[in-house]
C-alpha cells in the first residue's frame, strides 16, 4: 500500500506537470506560415495555418494583409471547399518589373477567407489556407503578414505584433516568412542548377522547430519533477529504515 507521503508526492508531480503543459499550450496555437522559410527571389507555395484557440467558438474568417513595402507581383489562392477567398489589390507607387520586362502596376494587398455555415474551424481543430506567391523580395530577410482571425461569437484576434530579435515573443505575433539567400547555383524560381526543384528540406519551418523545442523542454521539466519526487520518496524510506 502506498504511504500518504507517496500519494502526496505523486499528486504534486501530476499537478505540476499539468500546469506546465497548460501554460505552454498557447505558444503552439499561433497563426503561422508553413513552411516558415523560403529563398529570396523564389516562387513558392505557403499555407497560413490557423488553429482554433476557443473552447466554445469556431473560426469563420481569416484576413491576411500583405506588406506594401515589399509587394509580391504574383499571388494566387488555392480553392478550399466551404470557404470563399476574396482578393484585394492596391496600386503600387513604384511599379514592379517582371522577368519579361513588363511592368506590374498593382499587387495583392489583402486576402480574406470567409467560411460557409458548415465549414467553420471548430474548437480543437486547425485549417491551412494555401497561397502561391512570387517572386519573393530580395531586399529583406522576412515578410510579415498581419492577420485577423474572427470567431462566430464575434471575437477578433489580431495577429499583428512583430517580434524583435533578443526579445520575448509577443502575445499575438504576426505570421512571418523568413527569407534566405538564394543558392548560388540556383535561379530565382527555386530551381537547382540541374533544373530540378530544390528539396523540401531547404524550406523547413522555423515555427515548427520552435514548437518541437518547446514541447521537448516541457516534457523534460515534467520528467524532472517526477524524478525529484521519486528521489525524495526513496530517501524518506531509507531514513525510516525497515519496520519491525
Amino acid at each position: 500500500m502506498r504511504s500518504p507521503l507517496s500519494r502526496r508526492l505523486a499528486a504534486a508531480s501530476v499537478l505540476a506537470g499539468a500546469t506546465l503543459l497548460a501554460s505552454a499550450a498557447p505558444a503552439f496555437a499561433h497563426v503561422t506560415v508553413q513552411p516558415g522559410t523560403a529563398a529570396q527571389g523564389a516562387y513558392t507555395a505557403v499555407a497560413f495555418r490557423v488553429p482554433d484557440e476557443s473552447d466554445t467558438a469556431s473560426t469563420t474568417k481569416l484576413e491576411v494583409t500583405l506588406p506594401a513595402d515589399h509587394p509580391v507581383a504574383s499571388v494566387a489562392t488555392r480553392p478550399l471547399p466551404g470557404w470563399t477567398a476574396t482578393v484585394e489589390k492596391t496600386r503600387l507607387a513604384t511599379p514592379l518589373k517582371t522577368d519579361d520586362g513588363d511592368e506590374i502596376t498593382e499587387a495583392v494587398s489583402k486576402i480574406t477567407w470567409a467560411a460557409d455555415p458548415n465549414a467553420k474551424v471548430a474548437p480543437g481543430q486547425f485549417q491551412d489556407f494555401e497561397v502561391s506567391l512570387g517572386p519573393l523580395p530580395t531586399d529583406t530577410d522576412r515578410i510579415v503578414f498581419k492577420a485577423l482571425q474572427t470567431y462566430d461569437d464575434g471575437t477578433v484576434v489580431r495577429w499583428i505584433e512583430e517580434g524583435k530579435d533578443g526579445q520575448p515573443e509577443p502575445e499575438h505575433p504576426a505570421p512571418t516568412l523568413t527569407l534566405t539567400k538564394a543558392a548560388a547555383d540556383g535561379d530565382a524560381h527555386g530551381m537547382t542548377a540541374a533544373g530540378q526543384a530544390a528539396p523540401p528540406a531547404a524550406a523547413s519551418s522555423s515555427s515548427s522547430s520552435d514548437s518541437a523545442a518547446r514541447t521537448l523542454g516541457v516534457v523534460g521539466i515534467v520528467v524532472g519533477v517526477f524524478g525529484a519526487a521519486l528521489g525524495v520518496l526513496g530517501l524518506r524510506r531509507r531514513n525510516e529504515g525497515p519496520k519491525a
